[in-house]
C-alpha cells in the first residue's frame, strides 16, 4: 500500500463501473458537468465507427455535452489490443490532466478498465501470425466453445476471464502459452496504479436490470439495429470479425444468413446479455471495499460528485 504522502502526490483518476443498462453513460455525463470533467470510454464495443445501435453508443447529442474519447476510433476490421487501449487511454489521461480537467474512465469492459487501473503490464510476446493462422483453423475444426475448453485445461485462470465467445481473445491466450510455456495468467503483470483513484460504482436490483436490458434491445431492434448489421455486412466485413461476435451482431449475423428466426436470436441476445452481466459482476463486486456504490436514480450523479470533492478536496478542477 502507497504511503498517503505518495498516494496524494499522484495525479487524479475517477472510475465509473457497473454492468451494462445500469445506466452509465447518463450518469457519467451528468457527474462530468458538475465536476467539469472528461470521459474515457473503456467499453471495447465503443471503439468501433459503424457499430451505434447495438452497442447503446452515446449520441451525437450525449457527447457534445461534455468531451468524450476512445469512441469511433476503428473500424471494425482493425481490432484494438488491450495494450493498445491501454497506451491510448493514458496518453490521453495525460492530456486531460494537462487541459486541467478530471479524467473520467468510464466502462463495464473489466479487463479494460483493471488494464489501466491497477497498471497492468500486458504479456510483451509478440505476435506469430503463423501460430495464430494454426490455431484459428482449429478453432474452426472444433468450434469457439471446445477452443475455449483447451485453454481451460491449459490456464483455468484465464480462461475464466475470457468469454468463450471471444475468439481472438482465446487465441492470444493460446498463443502466448504455447510460445513462451508459461500460463498466460501468470505473465499479465502488475504494478502499482499510477493515479490516485477514486472508483464509483452504478448499480440497480437485478430484477430492474433485466427489464431494462430487454426494453434496451427491444429499442435497439425498433430503431434499425437489424438493418445496422446488414449494412456491416454488405460494406465488405466478415461475419468472422471478433467485432461482430459482439452480443446481437452474432445472433443478428446468423438470422440474416437464415440460420435462425428473429424471435430465436432476440431469445438468444438477451440471454447472452444475462450472462454477461453476471460475468461483469465477478469484476466488479458489491462487496469490493474499493468501490464507492450507488444506486442508480436521480441523485446518483450528485451522490458522486460530493464523494468526488470529498476525495480531492481542493484538487478537484473547478468547472
Amino acid at each position: 500500500m502507497l504511503e498517503p504522502s505518495l498516494l496524494y502526490s499522484l495525479p487524479p483518476l475517477i472510475v465509473l463501473v457497473g454492468p451494462t443498462a445500469v445506466g452509465k453513460t447518463e450518469c457519467a455525463i451528468l457527474l462530468a458537468e458538475r465536476i467539469g470533467g472528461e470521459i474515457i470510454s473503456a467499453d471495447s464495443r465503443l471503439f468501433y465507427r459503424g457499430m451505434d445501435i447495438g452497442t447503446a453508443k452515446p449520441s451525437v447529442e450525449e457527447r457534445q455535452r461534455v468531451p468524450q474519447h476512445l469512441i469511433d476510433v476503428a473500424d471494425p476490421d482493425h481490432i484494438w489490443s488491450l495494450a493498445l487501449f491501454q497506451k491510448e487511454a493514458r496518453r490521453i489521461i495525460s492530456e486531460i490532466h494537462a487541459r486541467q480537467s478530471l479524467p473520467l474512465l468510464v466502462g463495464g469492459t473489466g479487463q479494460y478498465v483493471r488494464s489501466v487501473v491497477e497498471g497492468w503490464l500486458p504479456p510483451s510476446t509478440q505476435p506469430d501470425e503463423r501460430l495464430r493462422a494454426v490455431l484459428l483453423g482449429w478453432a474452426e475444426q472444433i468450434g469457439f466453445a471446445e477452443l475455449h475448453a483447451r485453454l481451460a485445461k491449459l490456464d483455468p485462470q484465464a480462461a475464466a476471464q475470457i468469454d468463450a465467445r471471444n475468439v481472438r481473445r482465446t487465441i492470444r491466450a493460446l498463443e502466448v502459452i504455447l510460445t513462451t510455456g508459461k500460463r498466460f495468467s501468470e505473465q499479465r503483470q502488475r504494478v502499482s496504479s499510477p493515479y490516485h483513484l477514486l472508483v464509483l460504482g452504478l448499480t440497480r436490483p437485478r430484477p430492474e436490470l433485466y427489464a431494462r436490458i430487454d426494453a434496451r434491445i427491444q429499442g435497439m431492434l425498433e430503431a434499425g439495429w437489424v438493418e445496422e448489421v446488414r449494412g456491416l455486412l454488405a460494406r465488405g466485413y466478415s461475419a468472422e470479425l471478433p467485432t461482430l461476435s459482439a452480443i446481437g451482431y452474432r445472433e443478428l449475423v446468423a438470422y440474416l444468413q437464415g440460420s435462425i428466426n428473429i424471435e430465436e436470436a432476440i431469445r438468444m441476445i438477451k440471454r447472452q446479455t444475462r450472462i454477461f452481466v453476471r460475468r461483469q459482476a465477478n469484476w466488479f463486486r458489491l462487496e469490493d471495499p474499493a468501490i464507492h456504490w450507488f444506486q442508480a436514480g436521480p441523485g446518483a450523479a450528485q451522490g458522486m460528485e460530493q464523494a468526488v470533492r470529498q476525495e480531492f478536496g481542493q484538487r478537484t478542477f473547478p468547472n
